[in-house]
């Protein structure tokens, strides 16, 4: 479904990404963990059109993402929830809600019926409807910018670090919502420095350094490698 050949791309003039090839079939849920600075945002933005790729080629399904603007990436149907949630504050969380469902773009958006999904999700967001985004607590904005993704009928998921900041009974509630996501059979992948909960809800995964992609395999499997153990589990 997707598939990422020899992407290298830059980030201030540093080379962050470098020849990364990975793929992420159809309904399955993909995993990609490394230190700070290893180039998974990069990557990420990378994929979606938010930065300039040096070399190498994404595609989605039979479609070349490479060289297209984000928003056509987004109307494909590859969207990110990026770190740090980025939703607009001022606005409600159905206005927020709204304006993701246009990156939809002729793809069929169902409006209500699509909010009301999102609503099941997340039904702390139905109870704060009309509240500003911006008084939202961490944990619900990052609710939040999930639902948003979802309202732009995404094939495949990318989220950068959703865990990032949030107390660990938020975090179990967000990671919940993924593996429902996933049982529907929403492809995702996933950027998370908590390694462990990362491979918890993923079917396989890539770690991450200095750019390059240095192990990969089932996410089970890596849960007992020892390398992984040592620099991501933790003892």
């Amino acid at each position: 479904m997707l598939q990422i050949s020899g992407l290298t791309s830059a980030y201030g003039g540093v080379v962050a990404v470098d020849g990364v090839t990975l793929e992420v079939g159809a309904g399955q849920a993909v995993a990609l963990v490394g230190a700070n600075g290893a180039g998974k945002t990069t990557l990420l933005k990378t994929i979606c059109g938010a930065l300039h790729t040096q070399s190498g080629e994404a595609h989605f399904e039979d479609q070349l993402l490479t060289g297209r603007p984000a928003y056509a990436i987004a109307r494909i149907g590859v969207l990110l929830v990026p770190e740090g949630r980025q939703i607009l504050g001022p606005l409600t969380v159905e206005e927020n809600l709204r304006i993701g469902a246009r990156a939809a773009g002729g793809r069929a958006s169902q409006g209500d019926a699509d909010i009301e999904r999102v609503f099941a999700l997340f039904p702390i967001l139905a109870e704060r409807r009309w509240q500003a985004a911006g008084q939202l607590s961490g944990g619900q904005q990052q609710m939040l910018a999930i639902g948003r993704a979802m309202m732009g009928k995404p094939r495949v998921l990318l989220l950068d670090e959703p865990s990032l900041g949030l107390g660990p009974n938020i975090v179990a509630q967000v990671f919940a919502a993924l593996a429902e996501l996933h049982e529907r059979g929403l492809s995702m992948l996933l950027v998370e420095q908590n390694a462990r909960k990362a491979l918890e809800v993923t079917t396989y995964a890539y770690v991450m350094e200095r750019g390059r992609i240095v192990h990969q395999g089932a996410s089970r499997d890596l849960q007992a490698d020892s390398m992984v153990i040592d620099h991501y589990l933790g003892v």
